[in-house]
C-alpha cells in the first residue's frame, strides 16, 4: 500500500522531541553562556552543531518541510537559513530562520535576494546586471513566502526590519536592491 506522503503531528514532532531531550541531557559548563558560541575547543564545536541541528529541525518543521519561496519539498535541497547571521551573534531562533532551497539560500546570504517586512520575496536587479541571469528568481519576486501556521514560528519583524539593522550587519551591506 502506498502512503499519502503526509505525516501525523506525532511523527513530525518526534525528531524535535528527541533533539530537545538530548540537549537537556548535555551538561553545559557555567562559562559557556558568557562567550558567544560557547567556549573554544571540542565541546563548543559539538554543542554548536547540536544547536544548529535543532535549529534546522525547528525551521524545517515550522515551514512544513517546504521552501518558503518555491514550495519545493525535496528535503535534500532544503536548508535552514538565518535571516540575521548566527556568526554575528544572532540566535538560533526559529523566528530568525527561513527554509530555503539551497540555491536561494546562497543568493540570500550573498545579498541577491531577501524577504521584506511584508513577508514578500525580493530579487535584486543586480542578479541580472552582474550575472545576466536570475529568471527563475524574478518569477517569484513580490510573492508572499510560505509562513508557519503558528505565529510564534514566523519570521520576526525584528529580524526583517532593515532600518533597525546596524551598518555592520552583513545583510544590510550585502543586499543589492533595485538601484
Amino acid at each position: 500500500m502506498q502512503g499519502s506522503g503526509k505525516f501525523s503531528e506525532e511523527v513530525k514532532a518526534a525528531p524535535w522531541h528527541e533533539v530537545e531531550q538530548r540537549l537537556t541531557a548535555v551538561p553545559v559548563p557555567a562559562e559557556a553562556g558568557q562567550i558567544p558560541g560557547g567556549p573554544c575547543g571540542y565541546w563548543s564545536v559539538g554543542f554548536h552543531r547540536t544547536v544548529q541541528g535543532a535549529f534546522r529541525v525547528a525551521v524545517t518543521d515550522a515551514y512544513g518541510r517546504r521552501c518558503a519561496v518555491t514550495h519545493e519539498h525535496s528535503m535534500p535541497v532544503l536548508e535552514a537559513a538565518h535571516i540575521r547571521p548566527f556568526g554575528e551573534g544572532e540566535p538560533h531562533d526559529v523566528r530568525n530562520g527561513l527554509l530555503l532551497r539551497a540555491a536561494i539560500h546562497i543568493l540570500f546570504d550573498r545579498g541577491y535576494v531577501t524577504v521584506d517586512e511584508q513577508d514578500r520575496f525580493v530579487a535584486s536587479r543586480r542578479l541580472e546586471a552582474e550575472w545576466h541571469n536570475g529568471r527563475d528568481y524574478y518569477a517569484h519576486h513580490g510573492s508572499r513566502i510560505v509562513l508557519s501556521a503558528s505565529p510564534a514560528e514566523r519570521p520576526s519583524q525584528e529580524y526583517l526590519k532593515w532600518p533597525e539593522l546596524t551598518s555592520s550587519s552583513r545583510r544590510v551591506e550585502r543586499f543589492r536592491g533595485w538601484s
